[in-house]
């Protein structure tokens, strides 16, 4: 198989095109961002048992204001603890269901995964998710007691 410099440009392009959505409800807040080619955009809500049952609806609305829909996702990233049981519960069972029926990878880290970052902000979690090899569709989950 020939390669050529297009054909490489194309693959390159197409991955840095991703869209990617970052889900936190581990917290005392629920946190919400797109990385959309080199934009972010982000929410939050209050982490409470009203938004755990509304989290999809929060996710639709959130994607609907950037004239965006679930398909148009290209991988999630999940806090998976510490934290909150049931915030992570929550978003870990919401997106498995957006993993099972839309075929959208996902990538569960934890916020002890980037201890020893001296400048972490959300917008980098894929990029750290890449460079610790946290693997995708892999749940590990750290809950706090």
């Amino acid at each position: 198989m020939i390669l050529f410099s297009s054909d490489l440009e194309f693959v390159l392009k197409k991955k840095n095109n991703m869209t990617k959505l970052i889900i936190d409800a581990a917290g005392k807040k629920i946190f919400l961002m797109l990385i959309i080619k080199d934009n972010t955009y982000s929410i939050t809500h209050d982490n409470n048992k009203t938004y755990y049952e509304k989290l999809t609806l929060l996710i639709n609305n959130f994607l609907s204001s950037r004239n965006l829909i679930l398909e148009n996702i290209n991988k999630i990233y999940v806090n998976g603890g510490p934290g909150s049981f049931a915030g992570i519960r929550n978003s870990l069972s919401t997106v498995k269901a957006f993993n099972l029926t839309k075929r959208i990878d996902y990538y569960c880290y934890s916020l002890i995964d980037f201890k020893h970052e001296k400048e972490f902000n959300y917008a980098n979690i894929p990029n750290i998710c890449d460079k610790l090899n946290i693997k995708k569709n892999l749940i590990n989950v750290v809950y706090m007691s």
